[in-house]
């Protein structure tokens, strides 16, 4: 009984299927190695995945927007965050604002103010003043990375020309702030001036990044900006644009606009953003060691499988298939066994993934609290991507059906009488 007289090609196909029912034991070892390498290749791609989209979207809403513009000289010392280098040389904020608002692809422009201030008669002696209009903010940005929310616990954010703060979870715990209490505070002007101010609490917030629920005091952008004396001019302008990619295009425009007196960055070009990115290279080593394990956990279930099936090659030659016809029964056999393990580790990754994009891990716990300067939200979600499940599926399914065929060919040139006997 030849190829050509038990049907042809769907004949083999019939063999390697029924093969697979034949042996329950065989199929279920074979179809548990695919699924879980596919499941932990998806969970790992998803957990990177989910990591970096965390830091873009603190670093983008808190640390730069999309485009950020500081003087030069403000880029020089800011870590001292000093408030008397003004953008464009001192030009009005809201004619400097109007002007990029009219740039193609700009969604949103917002200045902001930081700067340092020393509590007192507290028992935090630190903290950062930040300065900004929060309702026009909150209309563009989830300032709580888990929530997506605009963060308030309880309360509201400050109004404009009012003397009023908004202050984070753990400062207030920490300060024994509530809402009401007064918050103390020293901060130097534009002018070198000390200035005292004394704000109310109106809220408390939760933005989910441990740097600003424990140092930061939200004041209203315009209240900030006279207590420094900054008169019409601004620190820093946000831009937010209608699509992240189109950061580099807006701050090629705005460097034409603003000539060499100031700088500009996109959120690219962040220090922790560039530090990830040349540290992405050691990620994919790590996920490429992965791959590898992973693909050594298939390719030694299904050589073991054929191995100890060389007396069934044997039969299958001395009834008179071709070693052709044996080692695609075979291959069909482990495509077959692929695309079923492949499909239920894609299941069950897909079933995690999902709810992992859903409800967050918990990132503080994880890392033991201790990131606070690092741009990273309290909690992770993992990255629920279809992409990464089709290619997860495609890695399955490929290393599975390709590494059975050398021994399966090994296995379909040993003579039949050679191999009954084994």
């Amino acid at each position: 009984m030849t190829y050509n007289t038990i049907g042809g090609f769907w004949s083999l196909v019939t063999i390697a299927r029924r093969n697979i029912l034949r042996n329950v034991r065989r199929t279920v070892m074979c179809l548990v190695a695919v699924a879980i390498a596919v499941f932990f290749t998806i969970i790992m791609q998803s957990m990177m995945g989910g990591m970096m989209k965390g830091m873009e979207d603190v670093i983008q809403i808190f640390d730069t927007g999309h485009v950020s513009i500081a003087s030069a000289e403000y880029e020089a010392d800011k870590e001292y965050m000093p408030v008397q280098y003004p953008v464009a040389g001192g030009r009005s904020a809201a004619e400097l604002e109007a002007a990029v608002r009219k740039i193609p692809g700009v969604k949103a422009v917002f200045p902001r103010i930081s700067a340092f201030a020393t509590l007192q008669d507290s028992t935090i002696k630190h903290a950062l003043l930040w300065g900004i209009r929060a309702e026009g903010e909150m209309a563009v940005n989830h300032f709580n990375m888990t929530d997506r929310n605009n963060g308030l616990v309880t309360g509201r954010f400050p109004e404009p020309s009012k003397r009023e703060c908004a202050i984070g979870v753990s400062m207030a715990e920490k300060a024994a702030l509530g809402i009401g209490d007064e918050v103390s505070f020293k901060t130097v002007s534009a002018q070198f001036s000390d200035k005292f101010y004394s704000p109310r609490v109106v809220g408390i917030y939760k933005f989910d990044y441990l740097k600003f629920d424990e140092d930061v005091i939200l004041l209203d952008y315009d209240s900030l900006s006279r207590l420094l004396v900054m008169e019409d001019t601004v620190q820093q302008l946000f831009i937010f644009a209608d699509d992240p990619r189109q950061s580099k295009t807006i701050a090629a425009a705005l460097s034409s606009l603003l000539g060499r007196t100031d700088v500009v960055r996109e959120w690219r070009d962040n220090y922790f953003m560039v530090m990830m990115q040349q540290s992405m290279a050691i990620f994919y080593v790590i996920e490429l060691m992965f791959l590898i394990v992973a693909s050594f956990l298939i390719i030694n279930t299904v050589v073991m499988i054929i191995h100890e099936r060389i007396k069934e090659i044997g039969m299958m030659g001395s009834l008179g298939m071709t070693r052709r016809e044996i080692v695609q029964v075979f291959f069909f056999e482990a495509l077959f066994l692929s695309i079923l393990g492949s499909l239920a580790g894609v299941f069950f990754g897909c079933l995690l993934t999902f709810i992992g994009s859903r409800f967050p891990l918990d990132f503080n716990a994880m890392t033991g609290g201790g990131m606070k300067e690092f741009p990273s939200a309290g909690t992770m979600f993992l990255e629920f991507s279809p992409g990464i499940l089709a290619g997860s599926f495609c890695f399955g399914v490929v290393i599975a059906a390709i590494c059975t065929l050398i021994p399966s060919l090994k296995s379909a040139f040993v003579e039949p009488v050679e191999a009954l006997r084994r």
